[in-house]
């Protein structure tokens, strides 16, 4: 998502494809990125870094924390900690389960929320190094072929990032969304509008090292490039990542009859044993759940018969 924004005595009437006209002399329109943001939550959202640290190269923080600036401006996602936060977190549970908190503390089990997506910011992948320091990403194969060779990940010598998001379903593990992201040194106001898209919300967020150098700024517009599209993306296909999925599988905790009605009186399908897996296909009448087994069976059994399947 960019947009033109012109610096102050450059230029002043007219604006043809990203260059200005001021007394007959030509000069390029400063661009900046915009930050999307939302009118309602899309779901819940980790952001998880990536396994190779190719940021420590250039002395940068990892883009976990730059995508969450993003995240959290922007008000797309509703953002989980599952970094230094899920870790202190932990900690006050254990002193919880070890009795060491006064009562009422309400610290314990089933109350933290579940992610509907994980993000995972990357490089592209580049095979060929055609000169400069470039570091490529891990993606193989899920950027594929064509798009992997034709970009490539971050080069200090022309100043360039070329970058990808990918948003997972945590349920259903399918690939939500994957957007690629690209940025260049002269893509950016160094001046006042770089200064100014550069505020307190990195250094609180922890990605202050991406504001502070040349090729973190241009690998911070490039990663917002990528957020861009994909919040666009998401947002033009309108997931509910809970009904489109499927119900939680349970497990037989006592011995119990599959019923082809909800009623006890009813034929009955089949016996079923303890430990056997059931598939919930959301139909529901009182206690009684309609199931389907893994020879495809289908009806009704009691819900006190079963667990949520772990």
């Amino acid at each position: 998502m960019f947009s033109a924004r012109l610096k102050m005595g450059m230029c002043r009437l007219i604006v043809i494809a990203g260059m200005c006209a001021t007394s007959g002399v030509l000069a390029k329109a400063e661009e900046t990125i915009e930050i999307p943001v939302c009118d309602k939550k899309i779901g819940t959202l980790a952001v998880v870094e990536p396994q190779n640290n190719w940021w420590t190269a250039y002395n940068l923080e990892s883009p976990e924390a730059l995508i969450k600036v993003f995240v959290s401006e922007s008000k797309c996602f509703t953002l989980l900690d599952r970094g230094k936060g899920l870790a202190a977190a932990q900690g006050e549970r254990a002193l919880a389960s070890g009795g060491e908190l006064r009562g009422g503390s309400n610290v314990g089990k089933g109350q933290m929320k579940a992610a509907d997506y994980v993000l995972v910011p990357d490089l592209v992948n580049k095979n060929a190094n055609a000169g400069g320091k470039k570091i490529g990403g891990m993606l193989g194969g899920l950027v594929g072929g064509g798009a992997g060779a034709a970009l490539g990940g971050v080069n200090m010598k022309s100043k360039t990032a070329d970058v990808v998001l990918t948003m997972t379903d945590v349920r259903s593990t399918e690939q939500v969304a994957l957007a690629q992201g690209h940025a260049k040194k002269t893509n950016i106001g160094w001046g006042a509008g770089g200064a100014g898209f550069f505020g307190g919300a990195f250094a609180a967020g922890g990605a202050s090292s991406y504001a502070n150098t040349e090729i973190g700024q241009v690998v911070t517009m490039a990663y917002l490039d990528a957020y861009a599209k994909l919040v666009t993306e998401v947002k033009s296909i309108a997931p509910d990542v809970k009904a489109d999925n499927v119900s939680q599988a349970v497990t037989m905790a006592k011995p119990g009859r599959m019923y082809a009605a909800a009623d006890q009186k009813a034929t009955v399908v089949r016996d079923l044993d303890p430990g056997m897996m059931l598939y919930p296909t959301g139909e529901k009448e009182g206690i009684w759940w309609k199931v389907t087994d893994e020879l495809g069976n289908e009806g009704w059994v009691p819900s006190t018969l079963f667990n949520l399947a772990k």
